[in-house]
């Protein structure tokens, strides 16, 4: 048998500042020759060579054919029929039952050219049928034909129609072999797992084809990034990284024969810079970042399944830190993904359990001294953790959007509560709710607000919405016609945490909004720092000229609340009168409050 072929990695070659991958090439696909006559097989060779093929594998004796093409993985077979030992009709059944080879055109090339013969090997599978002596122009169109299908058929089978990057299933056929002892070689071997933050909402805000462009875009960067030739992952061909799409918005990316794990965290670092630039979608610029999770061989699992899986893992915890970063895998990880999966699970069910429960935090106002309204506050009465904070489950809430359905809960139950305090107390009460970035951009809000209202004979001039600046800068023309319905139903609008986003006056006198709140950031440094002061001062007046309300959060001291009073400002809400309770607990303090100023 000679072996005359080099292996080649098609799916990554790209040289010099290319960021495409090259195209594979007909030429690229090793033929393998299976003849007992070396003649035979020389004379082929020689015909493929001048139409410019160049990869051949030459097999003389038949019983050593199997062991051969399951090793090379051949991407065309010329297969004689009448050879000794073991004839072309046998070899073709077993190649046709092999789950490696069942696909690979076969071309028989026999000087047995009777009908019957021709039939039989047409109905074991062969490709095409050709006899001998064979002629050169017929052959050369017969494999260009014939593998031009079978790159055809492994492309629809094997590559990401979107991308053009392999797909999950190849990506784990690499990975299964990179863990074989003869590849791995002793050598770690590290598996990324890359997640991009917020596509939903690229979807969701400007629809799924500039989501697909985006993808797309986000795939070509990855693929200079990860290229072998920067030399971060090793220099032998066999070491070129994998790079494939998982699925929706995530990508996997091997990286074998790695010396030691920070050779996957400075590949990571690269790709983080790679996508820090921003992306021309339909006209404008988007930025996306990614969060990845890094499992190492052996140290964070043996087998495919456990690497994955492990990788998953770290990149959640990536996404949970804060995003666009890196997370190598660790068994700490692990428990905390374990628990935040465990309350993942219970909070879809808490609704219908009833465990979702909103505490208020009153309003002030500097004026008067009076209570003037409330905040509703989400708290989640857990039955094994108790009162678990919303900083441990919204984020939760948000990336499964649960949030949509949570956030409907949460302003029926305001409306509810609001009808409550009325018709039991007598008490009128403003309450705020809080609105999701999802929850305004998802659902029909307006739909959910109306419902609320009318079903608990809530009057609109006593429910307000809050949204950050940050939603409101997001999609500007059509937030703001989705606040406009808002409004028009006479409801309240205000602007939560203002002051910590990068709104502009151009954009904010687009908005019909009614109340503006000072984030308590800002609010802290007051009346000791100058330059706190200064702000807290501009926003006040900035409320002010636009006839806004305006509320600064976050007092806790006197000293703060008669710095802002003396600025005139108009409400405030803090520990110094309280901080959220439950319902019964603020109604009293109300009537403490209000009676107490001689209401």
């Amino acid at each position: 048998m000679s072996q005359m072929y080099e292996p080649t990695n098609s799916a990554f070659a790209p040289l010099g500042d290319e960021i495409e991958p090259r195209e594979p090439q007909l030429s690229d696909v090793t033929v393998m020759m299976v003849d007992d006559e070396p003649m035979m097989t020389e004379v082929t060779q020689t015909y493929l060579e001048d139409a410019g093929y160049r990869l051949f594998l030459s097999v003389n004796d038949p019983r050593q054919a199997m062991e051969v093409a399951r090793t090379h993985r051949p991407g065309l077979i010329l297969l004689d029929l009448m050879m000794p030992g073991l004839n072309g009709f046998d070899l073709l059944t077993q190649i046709r039952a092999d789950d490696q080879l069942r696909y690979t055109p076969v071309i028989v090339l026999t000087a047995a050219s009777d009908p019957s013969s021709k039939l039989r090997a047409l109905e074991l599978g062969a490709t095409e049928f050709l006899s001998k002596p064979v002629d050169e122009s017929e052959l050369k169109i017969r494999v260009r034909n014939s593998l031009a299908f079978k790159v055809y058929q492994d492309r629809l089978a094997n590559d990401d129609p979107l991308t053009g990057l392999p797909n999950r299933r190849v990506f784990v056929e690499h990975l299964q072999d990179a863990l074989s002892p003869e590849e791995s070689g002793g050598h770690k071997l590290a598996l990324m797992h890359l997640n991009l933050d917020r596509f939903r909402q690229v979807n969701e805000t400007l629809g799924h084809g500039a989501g697909d462009t985006l993808l797309s875009a986000v795939a070509q960067r990855l693929r200079w990034a990860t290229r072998a030739d920067h030399g971060l992952i090793g220099n032998r061909l066999g070491d070129a990284p994998v790079l494939a799409r998982l699925g929706g918005d995530e990508f996997g990316l091997l990286m074998p024969q790695i010396e030691a794990p920070e050779a996957a965290g400075r590949v990571a670092r690269r790709i983080l810079r790679a996508l820090a630039k921003p992306f021309e979608i339909d006209g404008q610029d988007l930025f996306i970042t990614p969060s990845i999770g890094i499992s190492v061989h052996p140290d964070d699992g043996a087998d495919v399944a456990t690497l994955l899986r492990n990788a998953g893992v770290a990149m959640r915890h990536a996404k949970g830190g804060g995003r666009n970063g890196f997370q190598f895998y660790s068994e700490r990880i692990n428990n905390i993904s374990l628990e935040r999966l465990l309350l993942e699970t219970q909070l879809r069910r808490a609704i219908e359990r009833d465990e979702l429960v909103l505490h208020y935090q009153p309003k002030v106002s500097l004026s008067t001294g009076r209570i003037d309204g409330a905040e509703a506050l989400l708290r989640w009465q857990h039955p094994e953790l108790g009162l678990v904070p919303p900083a441990r489950f919204i984020p939760i809430a948000e990336e499964t959007g649960l949030i949509v359905e949570i956030g409907e809960w949460v302003v029926n139950e305001a409306c509810a509560q609001i009808a409550q305090w009325r018709d039991g107390l007598g008490v009128m009460v403003k309450v705020a709710v809080n609105i999701a970035r999802h929850g305004l951009v998802s659902g029909d809000l307006t739909a959910v607000v109306r419902s609320a209202m009318e079903r608990h004979a809530v009057a609109p001039s006593q429910l307000v919405l809050e949204l950050t600046e940050s939603m409101l800068m997001d999609r500007v023309e059509t937030t703001a016609a989705r606040l406009a319905e808002l409004r028009a139903l006479g409801v309240e609008l205000s602007i939560d945490d203002f002051g910590t986003g990068y709104s502009s006056m151009s954009y904010l006198k687009q908005f019909p909004v009614q109340e503006l709140k000072i984030d308590r950031s800002f609010v802290n440094g007051v009346p000791q720092e100058r330059t706190d002061a200064a702000i807290v001062r501009a926003l006040i007046v900035l409320g002010h000229s636009l006839d806004m309300h305006v509320v600064a959060e976050g007092v806790e001291t006197t000293e703060q609340r008669d710095a802002l009073q003396s600025l005139g400002c108009d409400s405030f809400q803090g520990f110094l009168v309280s901080r959220a309770v439950p319902p019964d607990e603020f109604a009293a303090r109300m009537r403490l409050n209000n009676s107490a100023l001689g209401r």
